[in-house]
């Protein structure tokens, strides 16, 4: 969850929309030379022949069309650009609201329902809303003219993210790499490309992974044109379409899941952090080696040991002499409930189930773990290896568990006022809702006049300038990967990996509908190939590995510029479209 700064007051968009009220109800006035005596206006005193005054909106020269009929238009260059601004801020300030309107909200109902559904909606809300208004104006052949703003909005938002903005986090939350691992909060190395960088958690690459695997529906669609068939083309949005869906509701129904399966995953990984931990301490204090050569337990050895814990010497190891010894090992290295751990690591021994461990239940408890930790480590050398697959065992249980990203030392503050703060989070969906709805449309109309006015192509436009404006998260991100932990760093990546992924099943479900639904031709063959190189790409960079050195920041901004000469390239040198 990102923690970004909160829209101040809802007075900037009504300011705006006052604004653009009063440019819709307002004319002016043109001055035209001829005209009889009745048009003139005198003072007294210029002469009787001066230019009529006719008012402009009587003139027939402007043929754009007021969206809602009270929204300014123009044809003009300048005005076009000055319009595709202000409603570009607009749909802006709709996806900050919607960003910290959902923030808000998962901080009372945590994640899951909200979390996994809910807010990967709602922050994909406005591009949805752009791709949907692109394809439902006018007819056939204008829908089919302006379907390229919703097309080149969503490539252009996937590109953005993953390039110029994923670039940036990692230079923003670099620190320096010691061990294959990014220290929190120490950046001393400065740029160095091999030497400083960011670290996430392994939930990070699984994020990757799906972002790289949703890119399937574009290829679906995609396949009658790389076939050179015309046939199937229609089928093929349909399957693409009810494939995309598909993948929507699995997407949010791991999400929704997702913190269960974390919670597991680390409080296994916990439980065998401490028994390397355990064996490590037992080890250093026993007198001899814990296997023979031959790997099987050395009883001598261990029968010290247990004495050394039976502090009675009753001949068990009671509840309370087991977690003494789990107090005095100290795990630094993670959040411990000691008596969790104790419960865990006594369930682990006590097959009897009488709550404390005899002897022979002690060295078949042992024998377990050490199996455990040969096997992890890959080592078959048996007992002459002892220290070193125990030290090997322990360092991988706890990257294992970095890895997993455990926050559970963390103070966790509650929410005061949960009902205020749930109704400002409400009214602020609301409102970023609202705006968005209202002038999606008339940002796509400003698009397509202002590239009919300088004949560049609405793809570019909106491929270049569109996703700034929908892309609130850009902020939250930088501030946030800023803190310099691995925790912000996952939290960061995900969330950019999450709102791709949105982008190509929730806005291409959107998309394949209407071209199905209004019979619309699928011609996009560069911009879905550019779409697929970069996600896979970065899906497979990330997938794969979880530390980023400053080097790989640098991969990210050259795909930028890549992306943009080849839509160029295909489509208006090899003519693709």
């Amino acid at each position: 969850m990102y923690i970004s700064s909160q829209p101040t007051m809802a007075i900037k968009p009504l300011l705006s929309l006052l604004l653009l009220l009063l440019c819709g109800v307002a004319c002016g006035r043109l001055i035209t030379h001829g005209g009889g005596p009745a048009d003139l206006l005198s003072d007294g005193v210029s002469p009787p022949l001066l230019p009529r005054l006719i008012p402009f909106r009587a003139t027939t020269d402007s043929t754009c069309d007021q969206t809602y009929g009270f929204l300014p238009c123009t044809t003009t260059v300048l005005g076009n650009l000055f319009l595709i601004l202000v409603y570009g801020y607009l749909m802006f300030l709709a996806a900050s609201y919607l960003s910290s309107g959902s923030e808000l909200l998962l901080e009372i109902l945590g994640p899951g329902l909200i979390g996994g559904l809910l807010l990967p909606v709602l922050g994909a809300l406005p591009d949805a809303m752009l791709i949907l208004v692109s394809g439902l104006s006018g007819t056939t052949e204008t829908a089919q003219s302006q379907v390229s703003v919703g097309m080149g909005l969503l490539a252009g938002s996937t590109v953005l993210i993953l390039t110029l903005l994923w670039g940036t986090c990692v230079i923003v939350g670099k620190c320096d790499i010691q061990d294959s691992i990014a220290v929190d909060g120490k950046d001393t190395k400065g740029l160095s490309l091999t030497g400083s960088g960011v670290s996430t958690d392994i939930w990070t690459c699984y994020a990757a992974r799906i972002m790289a695997v949703s890119v399937i529906p574009f290829i679906v669609v995609q396949l009658p044109q790389a076939m050179s068939s015309t046939s199937g083309r229609h089928l093929a949005v349909l399957i693409a379409l009810i494939l995309s869906l598909a993948m929507l509701l699995s997407y949010c129904l791991y999400q929704v899941f997702q913190p269960w399966i974390q919670t597991r995953r680390i409080a296994f990984a916990k439980h065998k952090h401490v028994i390397s931990g355990i064996l490590r301490h037992l080890r250093q204090h026993a007198l001899g080696r814990l296997l023979r050569d031959d790997g099987t337990p050395n009883e001598d050895v261990i029968a010290k040991l247990f004495r050394a814990l039976d502090v009675d010497g009753d001949g068990h190891i009671s509840y309370a002499e087991l977690k003494a010894m789990i107090i005095g090992i100290q795990f630094d290295e993670i959040y411990l409930d000691e008596a969790e751990a104790t419960e865990k690591v006594m369930k682990d021994f006590d097959t009897s189930r009488d709550t404390k461990i005899d002897f022979q239940e002690f060295i078949a408890g042992i024998s377990r773990w050490l199996d455990e930790s040969r096997h992890s480590v890959a080592s078959s050398n048996g007992g002459s290896n002892t220290v070193k697959h125990l030290e090997d065992f322990h360092k991988q249980t706890k990257r294992e568990h970095y890895l997993l990203g455990d926050q559970s030392d963390e103070v966790v503050e509650g929410v005061e006022n949960p009902k205020k703060i749930t109704i400002k989070a409400v009214l602020l969906l609301l409102l970023g809702t609202l705006i968005a709805a209202a002038f999606a449309d008339p940002l796509v109309d400003a698009v397509d006049n202002f590239s009919d006015a300088t004949s560049i192509p609405t793809f570019f436009i909106s491929f270049i300038g569109l996703p700034l404006a929908t892309s609130s998260e850009a902020v939250s991100a930088i501030i946030f990967v800023s803190r310099k932990k691995q925790r912000s760093s996952s939290l960061t990546f995900s969330e950019l990996y999450g709102a791709v992924t949105m982008n190509n099943v929730l806005c291409l479900s959107v998309f394949l509908a209407l071209v199905y639904v209004r019979g619309l031709t699928w011609d996009f063959s560069a911009e879905v190939l550019v779409i697929v190189i970069v996600c896979v790409v970065m899906g497979a960079f990330a997938s794969f590995r979880t530390t980023f050195p400053l080097w790989t920041s640098f991969v990210a901004f050259l795909l930028y510029p890549f992306s943009v000469a080849l839509v160029y390239v295909l489509d208006y040198v090899l003519g693709w479209s």
